[in-house]
């Protein structure tokens, strides 16, 4: 039994279509659009239910769960997808245009995985062995950090360290966490000043079409499937690649036994950067 946020287009759509195909009773959250995901899964024999709270709100992500736990009897997998963008230059950005981004992306994926957690520490300590599984949405704004886009790659930056985090405590009760960083076709890209012809579909119908969202949904239903041990790891993906990524890694120093001079630093660091 599966939640998926941000669920009604995009990326979330492809993931709820994909988990349902594979048999998974689905939650569809968003705050528009979830009943028509719902007709189509139904409508292809799978089970599903639409909720449209918000999910940064602490409320509305408590109900979100005890949705997907009275509907279905158990909650198995989260995955965060909800997002927005407010692009716009640093000396642009306004004040609502910062907080509405890290409110949306990144408190909306605390919010349902704090709510998750919650729920699966109960059912460890009453017995069960779920082998539940989150996997959240980071990006490459957040990576390696894109101009016009503070606000939506701090979110996407803090997500990918709230995966590590979150796969080191909830470890304990047998819970996995991991993060996606897509390159899709969505409203969000198409929305991107540039992006928009580039990610367009081909119009030879028989060309692989790369920025398909459905791309990436086969790694979501891997690393959310209870085979998978994988947990704590970000992947890239972008039509038919897939890459592991590594975080942040000491790339060199220099080091001496004792306090250092503006001087010396001058110096001696340059030669490692």
């Amino acid at each position: 039994m599966a939640i998926v946020t941000g669920g009604a287009r995009g990326l979330g759509r492809a993931h709820a279509l994909l988990f349902a195909a594979e048999g998974a009773q689905v939650v569809i959250n968003d705050l528009s659009g979830a009943e028509d995901v719902v007709a189509e899964i139904e409508a292809s024999g799978g089970q599903a239910v639409a909720y449209a709270g918000d999910v940064a709100d602490w409320e509305d992500s408590r109900r979100l769960v005890r949705t997907a736990v009275d509907a279905f009897g158990e909650l198995h997998v989260l995955v965060n997808n909800a997002a927005i963008l407010r692009d716009r230059y640093i000396v642009n950005m306004s004040e609502e245009e910062w907080d509405s981004v890290i409110e949306t992306d990144l408190k909306g994926h605390f919010v349902p995985l704090r709510h998750a957690a919650e729920h699966w520490r109960q059912r460890w300590r009453d017995g069960a062995r779920l082998r539940p599984s989150v996997v959240n949405t980071s990006s490459t704004s957040g990576l390696v950090g894109n101009p016009g886009q503070a606000n939506y790659g701090a979110a996407k930056a803090a997500i990918a360290a709230l995966t590590s985090i979150a796969a080191q405590e909830l470890a304990r009760f047998g819970v996995r966490v991991n993060a996606i960083s897509p390159a899709a076709r969505t409203r969000l890209t198409e929305a991107t000043p540039g992006l928009g012809d580039m990610v367009a579909a081909p119009s030879d119908p028989s060309r692989f079409d790369e920025w398909d969202p459905a791309n990436a949904s086969p790694l979501v239903a891997w690393l959310a499937s209870a085979e998978c041990s994988v947990t704590g790891r970000v992947f890239q993906v972008f039509g038919g690649s897939i890459t592991c990524m590594s975080g942040w890694s000491r790339a060199g120093g220099v080091e001496r036994s004792e306090r250092w001079t503006i001087d010396g630093i001058a110096e001696e660091l340059p030669r490692i950067l």
